[in-house]
């Protein structure tokens, strides 16, 4: 039987439920929660009246569907999916393959979303298995998998083989984040928290009182697959927190836990000491995308990428080499912690 633990809001928005805000008249506090991409939303505005309503940010949210939902027969990635030679992109998915190109090539193959196939016969796809697939069928598969079989020129994607497929699980998400956060600055307003499965962008501040949003992350326990308390408090008035985690879905097969992080490069699950990664990025969809990549990287690697980048900062939590729980943050993201 699969065992698949997604958890919803690995980062907490702290304030969000907290009982003691309160803003006079000329400041008002707006909450909107719904349902959206297998997951859950919440958003937190401050502003004169409730301007943007939940119909506003449903009708967006299908919208993005509509774009980059494997899970939607009519999506523009499906119909990629299921072209033999490619398709003519709209604003949504061409924004996210641009990035995923981008980032691709600045982490040498390891953030790929032509990964589709391999999802799938690791059964974390639309399919749900616990299937464990043998060492020639993963051979195989690779040969539809790399960035360098689809091409992008103006607004018309290619592939090179019918076979390839992309998978958006490691990007949508935060790009739909920044597209909420986005349409709320249509609107006027500069003081929101944009939450989506987990991932936040925050711009402003409480008001009437001026502080910044806390964020929390949580922490596990010696168990690596089971988070509880929170770990960090990052105090935030701008910017994007995301976090990917061995931990968040995986399945077991024979007492072995598989997670869904594959490795484009070789085929197979992540292997390594790493059990969350959390991003911090201007953006979502930066954040979002690299926290993967560095996952497959492995502590020491993903260490030195992000020193060596002014525009990510990280959180890392590992398995030491005598087994017990580790925390090790990037000289950025400790900065981040002290402002």
């Amino acid at each position: 039987m699969i065992n698949i633990r997604v958890h919803k809001l690995l980062i907490f928005i702290v304030f969000l439920f907290s009982l003691t805000s309160y803003c006079p008249a000329e400041w008002n506090r707006y909450v909107i929660s719904g349902k959206a991409q297998g997951t859950t939303y919440n958003i937190v505005y401050y502003g004169k009246d409730s301007i943007v309503t939940k119909q506003t940010i449903d009708q967006k949210l299908i919208q993005l569907d509509s774009s980059l939902s494997l899970y939607k027969n009519y999506s523009k990635i499906n119909q990629f999916n299921n072209s033999e030679k490619g398709i003519v992109l709209d604003d949504h998915l061409l924004a996210v393959i641009k990035k995923s190109l981008i980032v691709n090539k600045d982490t040498d193959g390891l953030f790929d979303i032509t990964i589709y196939p391999l999802v799938e016969v690791w059964g974390f796809g639309k399919t749900k298995s616990n299937n464990i697939p043998d060492d020639s069928e993963i051979l195989s598969l690779r040969n539809c998998v790399s960035s360098k079989l689809i091409e992008l020129k103006a607004n018309y994607l290619s592939k090179k083989k019918p076979c390839v497929k992309i998978d958006l699980d490691g990007i949508a998400q935060g790009y739909s984040v920044d597209v909420l956060a986005d349409l709320l600055e249509q609107y006027k307003i500069n003081d929101y928290v944009v939450e989506l499965g987990g991932e936040i962008r925050v711009k402003g501040t409480k008001k009437p009182s001026g502080e910044k949003m806390k964020i929390g992350i949580e922490s596990p326990t010696e168990d690596e697959f089971d988070f509880q308390s929170f770990n960090e408090i990052v105090k935030l008035n701008k910017g994007a927190i995301t976090t990917s985690g061995s931990y968040r879905k995986f399945h077991e097969s024979n007492g072995r836990k598989i997670t869904h992080l594959i490795n484009p490069k070789t085929g197979f699950p992540q292997d390594n000491e790493l059990i969350s990664v959390t991003v911090y990025a201007e953006d979502a969809i930066t954040a979002d995308a690299y926290d993967n990549a560095l996952m497959l990287m492995g502590l020491e690697k993903a260490m030195d990428f992000v020193e060596k980048r002014k525009d990510i900062a990280a959180y890392f939590i590992y398995k030491n080499s005598s087994g017990t729980i580790s925390k090790k943050a990037s000289s950025a993201f400790l900065q981040l912690k002290n402002d």
